[in-house]
């Protein structure tokens, strides 16, 4: 429980990175002050199904971030500061907007370095009525310190983990303690919240899914981890590994969502930005996956045989790539957009 979360900011070590610097005065690796800021928020239809149900996932997306991803296809907020401050007030508003417009949860994309302060928020908003569950969606780069304070008020977990291998993450999300934080960080998630998902009817006029047969009920989870693995081309190595990993630690505790969309994106910065980016991307083959590692990532996945595992059908479809100076970033089937910057 928090009383101030004012301190956790002014020697802040919110992250495994532990800048220790004031964040009233200035800011740190995330490259952001203690005013919580937001981009966008909406209902959000691309996510897992256990988490879109019928209603979509009411996304509320942070400014700022604890890694520095060369390949992030949200870079213009995790990494260029796009957003704007929101009080306690206006986030238990947008809270509230996003229920009733119909969504199964509220999901917070990459907050770790506001977790003092959202906690404080979340608290503020199942005050205010709030009832649907809170979802927290991130890089998993975080301390266990941290994510005690969101015990009670988060109980689905959408976790990445990226890689094993501290020298890739060390050049690709300039990192190299990654792989010792993001897997404490999600042994703890899955320690403390076990799996609970329903099935819910179908209501009226609901979306149809791709995914769903019509006029059937859908599982939605209430409580639990989905441990998410983006493939990256050419690291058939890392996905193996992690894959073992998850095998041993998460396997019937989590749910497995392995992920082949890896995308390149054309970043719109200055030269020295993307010098420095052209860098960090030499260490993968920034591309998209082909066919043959697609089926060499199935067998892997039938080799190990999960309990419950998501794997996306391959594509070469790169429309669904946001742009967040867009008042609807995404495409009108995968979002409605509810808040913009």
């Amino acid at each position: 429980m928090i009383n101030n979360s004012d301190e956790l900011y002014e020697n802040c070590c919110q992250c495994p990175r532990a800048c220790k610097i004031n964040r009233f005065s200035t800011t740190g690796f995330c490259r952001e002050s203690a005013d919580l800021r937001i981009a966008f928020a909406g209902l959000h239809f691309g996510e897992e199904p256990l988490v879109t149900v019928f209603g979509g996932s009411g996304t509320i997306f942070f400014t700022g971030c604890t890694l520095r991803c060369a390949f992030c296809q949200n870079y213009q907020i995790s990494q260029n500061g796009l957003g704007r401050t929101v009080d306690k007030a206006e986030f238990v508003d947008i809270c509230l907007r996003l229920e009733a417009a119909g969504a199964e949860n509220i999901n917070l994309v990459t907050g770790s370095h506001h977790i003092p302060k959202i906690a404080e928020y979340l608290r503020a908003a199942r005050d205010a009525g709030v009832k649907i569950p809170f979802c927290w969606n991130s890089s998993a780069f975080e301390t266990v310190e941290m994510l005690e304070l969101l015990k009670g008020f988060v109980t689905i977990w959408l976790p990445d983990l990226k890689t094993l291998d501290s020298e890739l993450s060390k050049s690709l999300f300039a990192a190299p303690s990654y792989p010792q934080a993001a897997t404490a960080a999600i042994s703890w998630m899955i320690q403390n919240n076990p799996l609970k998902i329903d099935s819910i009817p179908e209501p009226p006029n609901a979306k149809p899914a791709e995914w769903a047969e019509p006029g059937q009920p859908r599982d939605k989870m209430l409580s639990g981890v989905i441990v998410r693995h983006l493939f990256m081309p050419g690291h058939f190595e890392q996905t193996a590994a992690v894959l073992s990993w998850l095998k041993e630690n998460a396997d019937g505790r989590a749910i497995i969502s392995l992920m082949n969309q890896y995308t390149p994106v054309n970043f719109n910065e200055s030269s020295a930005a993307l010098k420095a980016r052209k860098l960090a991307l030499s260490n993968l083959e920034n591309r998209l996956v082909t066919a043959q590692e697609d089926s060499d990532i199935q067998d892997l996945i039938e080799a190990y045989d999960f309990e419950y595992l998501f794997y996306q059908e391959l594509s070469n479809d790169t429309s669904w790539l946001p742009d967040f100076t867009r008042a609807q970033p995404f495409s009108n089937k995968l979002a409605t957009p509810l808040w913009h910057c």
